[in-house]
C-alpha cells in the first residue's frame, strides 16, 4: 500500500506572493496581461482566463520575480476572501493577497489544487490576523499536508478533474444557449427582423401593432428585501444579490419567474431564475410584468446597459424612478408569444444543464475530502488519465530517463 507522507507546501512547489504595481504609474496598467486578485477567483472556474484589472508587459518585466507560469495554483491567504482559489491559464501577476504554488515535477498541480482546497480550514488555523485573515508566505509555505506519491496524486486528480471538466463543459453550453436567446431578442426587437417583418407596415420606423410606452408601464421594479448574513437559515431558496447568488435560505419572497438587477454596489447584472427566490436589498426585482412576456422583460433589461444609470455619488446606485419615464416600443402579444415559444425551449435546456451541474458539484464535494485524505483509496483502481495528464506523465518519464 502506498505510504502518505507529510510535505511542507514549499516541497510541493515554489511559493510566490504577488505584488501590486504602483497605481500612479500608468505604464504598468491597461495592457493585455492578467493581474489576478481574489475577486477574480471562483471555485466554479478552475482556470483564470479573465481578470477585472489588466497589466502591461512592462509590469511583468518589472515584477518578474512575482510572475507565475501556466498551471500555477493560486490561494488567497491574506484577505476576507480567504481560501478563494484558481489556476493560472498563462503567465500572470497576482496581488499580494495571493500566495501561489508553482508546482514542481514531483507533484501534480491538479492534486495540489484539490489538496489546498480540501485543507483550507486547516490552513486557516494558522491565521494570525486580528480583523483580516492573514497567513503570510513565511507561515504558509511551512504548513505540512499529507500527500501520496505522484502516481496516486494523478489518479485522485483525474477523478476530481473529470467532474470539473463536465461542469465547465456544461457551463459553456449554458453560455451558448444564453447567447443564442439574446441574439434572437436582438434580431427580433432591436433590428426589427422578426418573423413576417417584411409584410408589416411601419410608421416612422415602428411596426404596426407595437405600442409606444414608458418603461414604468412595461414592468414595475421594486427594491429587494433586507436579509443580513446572520439571519440566513440554510435552505433551498436562492438569495440573489447584485452580482450573484450569495446564499440559499429557508424562506423566499417572490414566486417565479424572478428577474433581478443590481440596485446598490454593482449595476448592470440581470438575473433570471425560474424558481422561488429571495431578491436581496441590493437588487431591484420585477414585481409586475403587466401582461408582458417575462423573457421579453428580461432581455430588455439586459440590453438597457443599466450601469449607465448610476445615481450614486459614492456607492453605485440604480434609482428605479429614473427608469420609469424612458420611452420604449412594446411588441404585440402575438409576437411576444412567438418569442416565448422559441426562447423558453433554450432556457429549459439551460435549466437542465444547471441542475446536472448541481448534482455534479454535490458529488465532487462529497468525494473531495475522502479522496484527499486517502480514506477512499484509488491505488488499485484502473483509472484512465485524461490525454493531457498522459502527455505530461510521458514527458516526465522521458526527462527522468535522460537525466
Amino acid at each position: 500500500m502506498t505510504e502518505w507522507i507529510n510535505k511542507q507546501i514549499n516541497e510541493l512547489g515554489r511559493v510566490v506572493t504577488g505584488k501590486t504595481p504602483p497605481k500612479n504609474e500608468n505604464q504598468y496598467f491597461d495592457g493585455d496581461e492578467l493581474f489576478v486578485s481574489p475577486k477574480d477567483l471562483n471555485w466554479d472556474h478552475l482556470y483564470v482566463t479573465q481578470t477585472e484589472t489588466r497589466v502591461s508587459d512592462k509590469a511583468l518585466n518589472k515584477f518578474r520575480n512575482q510572475v507565475i507560469p501556466k498551471d500555477t495554483v493560486m490561494f488567497t491567504s491574506l484577505s476576507f476572501g480567504f481560501g478563494k482559489m484558481g489556476i493560472a491559464s498563462r503567465l500572470s501577476l497576482t496581488n499580494q493577497q495571493i500566495n501561489s504554488v508553482v508546482v514542481n515535477k514531483q507533484n501534480d498541480f491538479r492534486f495540489v489544487y484539490y489538496l489546498l482546497k480540501a485543507c483550507t480550514p486547516f490552513i486557516f488555523a494558522y491565521n494570525s490576523g486580528i480583523d483580516t485573515p492573514i497567513v503570510p508566505k513565511s507561515v504558509f509555505e511551512r504548513i505540512q499536508l499529507r500527500c501520496p506519491e505522484l502516481r496516486i496524486q494523478q489518479k485522485i486528480a483525474a477523478v476530481l478533474w473529470a467532474y470539473d471538466q463536465l461542469i465547465e463543459n456544461n457551463k459553456r453550453r449554458i453560455g451558448l444557449l444564453e447567447k443564442l436567446a439574446e441574439e434572437i431578442y436582438r434580431e427580433w426587437f432591436v433590428r426589427l427582423r422578426f418573423p413576417g417583418h417584411e409584410n408589416v407596415e411601419k410608421l416612422k420606423g415602428v411596426p404596426a401593432g407595437w405600442e409606444d410606452k414608458e418603461f414604468g408601464q412595461f414592468c414595475q421594479l421594486q427594491r429587494g428585501f433586507d436579509l443580513s448574513d446572520p439571519h440566513v437559515e440554510p435552505g433551498p431558496y436562492p438569495v440573489i444579490a447584485s452580482t450573484s447568488i450569495k446564499a440559499y435560505h429557508s424562506q423566499y419572497k417572490v414566486e417565479p419567474p424572478v428577474i433581478t438587477t443590481g440596485r446598490s454596489g454593482s449595476l448592470g447584472k440581470v438575473f433570471f431564475v425560474n424558481y422561488r427566490a429571495w431578491p436581496h436589498n441590493t437588487t431591484l426585482y420585477v414585481k409586475h410584468f403587466f401582461g408582458n412576456s417575462p423573457f421579453l422583460v428580461y432581455y430588455t433589461l439586459k440590453n438597457m446597459h443599466l450601469e449607465n444609470f448610476n445615481a450614486g455619488t459614492g456607492v453605485p446606485t440604480l434609482n428605479r424612478n429614473h427608469l420609469n419615464g424612458i420611452p420604449i416600443i412594446v411588441p404585440g402579444k402575438e409576437l411576444q408569444n412567438m418569442f416565448d415559444n422559441v426562447v423558453s425551449k433554450l432556457h429549459s435546456q439551460a435549466e437542465l444543464l444547471e441542475k446536472t451541474n448541481e448534482n455534479l458539484v454535490m458529488t465532487r464535494d462529497l468525494l473531495l475530502p475522502r479522496l484527499i485524505s486517502g480514506k477512499l483509496s484509488v491505488e488499485n483502481l484502473d483509472i484512465k488519465l485524461p490525454p493531457g495528464m498522459m502527455d505530461e506523465l510521458s514527458q516526465d518519464r522521458n526527462l527522468t530517463r535522460h537525466a
